[in-house]
């Protein structure tokens, strides 16, 4: 334990002193980033000191209004897809703020490089700043710009992607289309997986090679592009032994598990990163997933095999539970005022999410049997008691279990009833897998699902609030003081 929180100490402390500081001076004042050393120290800012994974996951349906009183952040406004007013850790403002920091130390790495004649020996630097900008952007294009469809994507509000260093302080940006945030976006991902390397001391802190292919599977995920994911899956096969082993998982102690859950030693773990967030203690938050309303997601009855879940809650308060993920490192400024700042790890990247966008793109394919045989090795893995001799799935166990409702799953392109049946269970493995971490709310987004939120009061329904196909509500609304500086906002 001592060990694990020096490092981390000594990653927060690199992470937290160059970015904010780089970004307020003035640009002629700026330190020099003129050695190769330093271009890798700025590197470590590239990445966003923030988390959007508690926004995500309060608009998503893995929340419910427990009724709690008592919360550690306002999550309202998420929970019923208002613009957010708020300022602060795990608010909408601060995420894109700290994207936009990420992208200006990646900026400035990539200008540096340039300056000093971008040698070969660079070139894993170079990799590592490209994948760092495009996803950033990509976040950002996935929570405030409609959802990508070729159709539209040309006259869609995208976001700015910003590929130079700020000029001015006050820098003045237009949103670019959502069709060039995702062309932006991949000759990002073209250019930067040449150079990529696992060469680093902590290679899981940064975009490592599997990372980087990872990253380009849910790209092109989004994007349609089936066989690009395939490409970038092939090493994975048909049964990875890197997915997590939640049998190892759950004989950890109870304080262990958030440890466990997000340490770089975990193979399932891609990337791995520490920001400024208290996503920990996030099941202190009237909207959260509740004891009443677990079973939806996590019951037996929602089994394929008709057994247990491995994954399962394992703490809770009030009427809340919680999936012990988030392990929160407290760094004090003052000791003795109990003075400091929470940064929790999280997962950025990991082989579960590549395995399940590797089934994707087989079902896409039309190659079923391949993405039956992954589909059952994936939810084998996660079913307690699953005896791979007899508990064998067929393509029409997953047609009957997985029933087409009509209009239900409408992404930008078609479905034939066998693949809706697929995705519908892909996404359910997906929406169980990635439970806190905001993935289901991605999901809803780009299936363009329909969802209820029911407020309470004394137990009765107060509102009953749905995001309907195409709400506008699905773009989140552009920061008061983005928009303030000129950016334009999304329509209402």
């Amino acid at each position: 334990m001592k060990n694990i929180k020096i490092t981390l100490a000594l990653l927060v402390l690199i992470s937290t002193s160059s970015c904010d500081e780089f970004l307020s001076e003035i640009p002629d004042n700026r330190t020099q980033i003129d050695t190769p050393e330093k271009i890798s120290e700025l590197l470590v800012t590239a990445y966003p000191n923030r988390t959007y994974m508690v926004i995500a996951e309060t608009m998503s349906d893995n929340v419910f209004d427990s009724q709690m009183q008592d919360s550690n952040i306002d999550n309202r406004q998420s929970f019923n897809w208002e613009m957010q007013t708020q300022f602060g850790i795990d608010t909408e403002a601060d995420f894109w703020n700290a994207s936009y920091e990420a992208i200006a130390a990646a900026n400035q790495a990539l200008l540096a490089i340039e300056e000093l004649g971008s040698p070969a020996s660079l070139n894993p630097q170079k990799g590592e700043a490209l994948f760092a900008r495009a996803y950033s952007h990509f976040m950002l294009v996935q929570l405030w710009s409609n959802r990508y469809n070729p159709a539209t994507a040309a006259t869609d509000l995208g976001i700015p992607y910003v590929t130079k260093p700020e000029g001015a302080l006050l820098q003045q940006y237009k949103r670019n289309t959502v069709k060039e945030v995702f062309d932006f976006i991949e000759q990002d991902i073209t250019e930067g997986m040449k150079y990529v390397t696992n060469d680093y001391k902590e290679p899981k802190y940064h975009f490592n090679i599997d990372a980087a292919k990872a990253f380009a599977s849910r790209f092109y995920l989004i994007k349609g592009d089936w066989n690009k994911v395939l490409e970038y899956s092939e090493a994975l096969g048909s049964k990875p032994t890197t997915i997590r082993d939640y049998v190892a998982f759950n004989a950890a102690t109870s304080a262990q598990k958030p440890l466990e859950y997000s340490k770089v030693e975990q193979p399932a773990n891609l990337l791995v990163d520490y920001p400024n967030s208290i996503a920990r203690r996030g099941y202190v938050n009237r909207y959260y997933l509740s004891a009443n309303r677990e079973d939806e997601i996590l019951g037996s009855e929602t089994n394929i095999f008709g057994k247990s879940w491995l994954i399962f809650t394992s703490s809770f308060y009030e009427n809340n539970v919680l999936i012990p993920k988030f392990y929160e490192y407290f760094k004090y400024t003052n000791v003795t005022a109990g003075i400091g700042e929470p940064y929790t790890g999280t997962v950025l990247l990991s082989n579960d999410e590549f395995f399940l966008n590797r089934i994707e793109a087989h079902v896409m394919n039309n190659q079923i049997a391949e993405a039956t045989e992954e589909l059952e090795y994936f939810l084998g893995s996660r079913t307690s008691g699953y005896n791979p001799a007899t508990d064998h799935l067929t393509e029409q166990d997953i047609v009957d279990f997985y029933p087409v409702i009509a209009d239900e799953f409408t992404p930008f392109y078609a479905l034939t009833p066998v693949q809706t049946s697929y995705i519908k269970a892909i996404a359910e493995a997906r929406r169980r897998e990635f439970i806190h971490e905001g993935m289901r709310w991605f999901d809803i987004k780009r299936f363009n699902l329909v969802i209820e939120h029911d407020t309470y009061e004394f137990g009765q329904v107060v509102r009953n609030n749905v995001l309907v196909k195409d709400d506008k509500r699905r773009a989140l609304q552009i920061p008061q003081r983005a928009s303030d500086n000129g950016i334009e906002k999304n329509p209402r």
